[in-house]
């Protein structure tokens, strides 16, 4: 099991500025897969508790003179936590600073090497990030084939896309609706119609509060609503289009990662590729 990469500047920016202060709100604990061609940060793919984050980079896109071999199809996964990884970019970005002119051992080096753990006569691989030859964070124990397999196997089902898509409205407005029906109850009502429906809704024994949006973007399968659909109450629509096998409404406790295991919830940051596009 080998592998040596250096991350680019750019690789540097892009992670620390844009995409682990997004990953870090999915949990802080994720994997780092790599494979020969891509690195991949995943959250919630094993224990399908919370929202499933996968986000994918081709390795051109972080990294120089980027080698890997393993006896499993040179794949190796490690457990990291991101407020230690986002620290160990911190801390290569603040030694680079201190040299006007930045060479390829001045980058942060990534690779694997072999060490005695505390307590232990036997070395096992440890994922090192060293800048300047200073490791500024170590990683121990990559997964074991049959874990790597698991994650793979995970990583594969979470790909196929459902068939039908509906582009949310703005986030914020729907993270300021949410948190305010915590007040109300603590179960969640979502359903998404193929009409380009999304319904919001918490349930007590004395009051109904909701919030509908309507004809929002479709990707995927779509339907035509009913001619009667647009004269009935919002909470009738959505029991109709169940009903028809046109939506889906599933629960979910806000402020927990608690929901229905029917569904899964997505979300997917963009495949970054450099390449001939």
């Amino acid at each position: 099991m080998k592998f040596k990469a250096f991350l680019t500047d750019n690789g540097v920016t892009l992670l620390e500025k844009r995409f682990f202060p997004a990953l870090d709100k999915m949990g802080r604990i994720c994997h780092l897969y790599l494979t020969k061609d891509y690195a991949i940060f995943l959250h919630n793919l094993l224990n399908g508790d919370g929202v499933q984050s996968i986000a994918q980079f081709r390795k051109e896109a972080l990294f120089d003179d980027y080698r890997i071999s393993s006896q499993n199809e040179d794949r190796i996964a490690f457990t990291v936590d991101l407020a230690l990884l986002q620290r160990a970019l911190r801390s290569s970005i603040s030694i680079s600073s201190t040299t006007t002119t930045t060479t390829v051992t001045d980058r942060l080096q990534i690779k694997l090497v072999k060490k005695l753990p505390p307590n232990s006569q036997q070395p096992m691989p440890f994922l090192s990030f060293e800048s300047k030859s200073a490791v500024v964070q170590e990683w121990a124990k990559p997964l074991s084939r049959a874990d790597l397999l698991e994650l793979q196997t995970a990583l594969d089902m979470a790909q196929d896309l459902p068939q039908t898509l509906v582009r949310v409205p703005d986030l914020g407005q729907l993270q300021s609706f949410v948190d305010r029906l915590k007040h109300v109850g603590d179960l969640l009502n979502i359903s998404v119609a193929q009409y380009g429906d999304l319904h919001l809704q918490v349930s007590t024994t004395l009051i109904s509060l909701g919030q509908e949006f309507r004809k929002l973007q479709v990707v995927g399968v779509q339907a035509e609503e009913p001619p009667s659909y647009r004269d009935m109450s919002a909470q009738s629509r959505t029991e109709m289009a169940v009903q028809r096998g046109e939506a889906m409404s599933v629960f979910f406790i806000p402020g927990t990662r608690h929901n229905d295991n029917s569904i899964s919830l997505h979300c997917r940051l963009p495949v970054l590729d450099p390449g001939s596009g």
